[in-house]
């Protein structure tokens, strides 16, 4: 299976963000998505999960030659500011996104099984997500896409909130995933990039290119980002 993207563009006002950016991801890769902050990699993701409509260009699967449109049931995707129901404790929450995935899940384990997997403790379970940190609401996110396996799962700067423990169990947890997945996940942590992904691809002045595979365990390989990078103008906004 691949996730293929084609000449998108995105502009907001007087800026292009987005200028036709195009790039092949394959299933069984876990992908890092590099680039400075604002450059769009946020626009990016939200573009490929419909939370923002193209401007032009298309993404779409080729699964053994059968081609299809992309839609909202293929992306699974963690965001940088979690967003969950803070009224619902963890178990309710889970219990309730479950009761309407019935049909996209298969019910070979238990709620507590999920949260097992996840390692998160039974008193936490059934807290309020109010009083969840920042880290075990990440938590929660990827434990959705355990349940319901998208083939595509979009994670935004997924482990800067964990602990060096629990960011350990979410890389090798990330690595069981990868062979039923297409992973991509936007960091600008290089060291994080270079230990986890099979490949790397650098969004710069609106378009995606990859990096070097040679490049990922050499010593030339945090220089040769920055220098892929350093001519981007700095902005703020993504």
């Amino acid at each position: 299976m691949r996730l293929i993207i084609e000449d998108i563009v995105k502009q907001f006002e007087e800026k292009k963000v987005l200028q036709g950016a195009s790039y092949t991801f394959e299933k069984g890769n876990i992908y890092g998505l590099l680039g400075r902050n604002g450059v769009g990699k946020t626009t990016l993701f939200n573009c490929l999960s419909g939370e923002m409509a193209l401007d032009s260009g298309r993404a779409y699967i080729d699964d053994n030659g059968t081609v299809r449109e992309l839609n909202h049931e293929d992306i699974g995707y963690v965001y940088s500011l979690p967003i969950l129901p803070e009224f619902l404790t963890g178990y309710e929450f889970v219990k309730f996104f479950m009761d309407i995935n019935k049909a996209n899940v298969q019910m070979d384990r238990s709620i507590d099984d999920y949260f097992d997997m996840m390692t998160i403790t039974n008193e936490d379970r059934h807290r309020l997500i109010k009083g969840y940190s920042h880290g075990m609401k990440n938590k929660i996110q990827m434990l959705l896409f355990l349940i319901t396996k998208p083939p595509i799962i979009l994670l935004d700067e997924p482990l800067t909130s964990f602990d060096v423990i629990v960011a350990l169990e979410m890389k090798n947890m990330l690595r069981e995933m990868k062979s039923d997945h297409i992973l991509i996940f936007s960091t600008h942590i290089l060291q994080l990039a270079s230990d986890l992904c099979d490949e790397l691809v650098v969004l710069n002045k609106g378009k995606l290119s990859s990096v070097p595979t040679d490049l990922l365990k050499s010593p030339e390989f945090e220089q040769s980002i920055i220098n892929l990078l350093k001519d981007e103008a700095h902005v703020d906004n993504s």
